[in-house]
């Protein structure tokens, strides 16, 4: 009936910077600086994800760097301590990575990211394979998404099924992703349930009402 939110493949990146296992710290740091990213996917066999590599895995060995007793003074989880020393992605990474599948709706990728902390995620297949990677900015792509194009999709999924004797009366704005309904209605107990539907179309940022009810309205 309503329209089927975005998923993860329509804005994610599919060329995507990766490494193997035995990575060693220095191409690691190399391919962050070339790629302009903070993390790397830790890929072994076909591609399948094993873990992830970032800045942040990378840093205790930095804190050791000039003054060795102090640092480790500084690492307070055993993890950091034992990455240290590490010198390949294998024992840099942090695993088992956290992924998204790329079926997977832009809600969902960001309900990850905000419950995770990460700022990107890898994309993987049924088989756990990498397809992408999805980053916070990719997430924010459907607010991109043309105001005339929102606007027809609110009027064909949700006013001409919510108010089919009445859609003609009904007009649909949308303006920088506000989208406005105005016009007469026959049953505004239905309001409620259309501002849900309408703030769940992608792209829309607010929605606003400005109804009169009207039981002759056809």
């Amino acid at each position: 009936m309503f329209g089927t939110p975005r998923i993860v493949s329509d804005v994610m990146t599919q060329t995507v910077a990766s490494v193997g296992r035995s990575a060693s710290f220095k191409l690691i740091v190399e391919m962050m600086q070339d790629w302009e990213v903070s993390a790397l996917p830790v890929l072994e066999g076909e591609g399948r994800v094993v873990g992830v590599v970032s800045e942040a895995d990378l840093l205790p060995t930095e804190e050791l760097r000039d003054s060795p007793e102090e640092g480790y003074a500084l690492l307070r989880l055993p993890a950091d301590v034992a990455k240290a020393g590490a010198l390949t992605a294998g024992d840099l990474m942090s695993s088992p990575a956290i992924t998204v599948r790329a079926n997977a709706t832009l809600a969902e990728a960001a309900r990850i990211m905000a419950r995770e902390k990460v700022k990107r995620l890898p994309v993987v297949d049924e088989s756990g394979l990498l397809v992408g990677v999805v980053s916070r900015v990719d997430l924010l792509k459907v607010f991109l998404r043309d105001d005339q194009d929102i606007a027809e999709e609110i009027r064909r999924d949700i006013v001409s099924h919510l108010f089919p004797l009445t859609s003609s009366a009904l007009r649909v704005d949308v303006h920088d992703g506000v989208a406005t309904l105005s016009g007469t209605v026959r049953d505004t107990a239905l309001v409620p349930v259309a501002a849900r539907l309408v703030r769940a179309v992608e792209g829309v940022v607010d929605v606003e009402f400005d109804l009169t009810r009207g039981a002759d309205v056809r």
